[in-house]
């Protein structure tokens, strides 16, 4: 573990969340599936309620905080392929394209085990994240 993810582990207190804390950490991992209404949902929703929940509820605020963390990195890997499709005037979707859907299923389900995870109270730390969010 490096130094700064000790830090960031020592702000969570370990006291095991109940009730109202664990719903809105579900809450902010699910939130990211209102991408398939708005396409920037999946990282407004985590937003939204790492905003309003990161100073009264700690656990809610740190998971919305991973998931806001997830889906900006999903969303830089997705714009990058999109970026790619282009650059290669659409050869490069034979590569893209196949990449895309894999992209889209590991979101979807991380994002279910996430909210799972958050749901049972356990703290849940995305694979391959991008750290932006502090």
């Amino acid at each position: 573990m490096t130094e700064e993810s000790v830090v960031q582990a020592a702000q969570v207190p370990d006291v095991a969340p109940v009730g109202d804390e664990r719903t809105w950490a579900l809450l902010g991992h699910l939130s990211a599936l209102s991408a398939f209404v708005c396409g920037v949902g999946c990282v407004l929703g985590p937003l939204i309620v790492w905003l309003v929940k990161r100073d009264t509820l700690p656990f809610a605020g740190d998971q919305a905080k991973e998931a806001l963390n997830f889906n900006i990195t999903v969303m830089i890997v997705a714009i990058a392929l999109v970026v790619l499709t282009f650059i290669t005037f659409g050869i490069g979707a034979l590569l893209t394209v196949p990449l895309g859907l894999v992209l889209f299923l590991g979101w979807l389900v991380l994002t279910i085990i996430a909210a799972i995870n958050a749901n049972n109270g356990v703290r849940y730390r995305y694979p391959l994240t991008l750290r932006l969010v502090q």
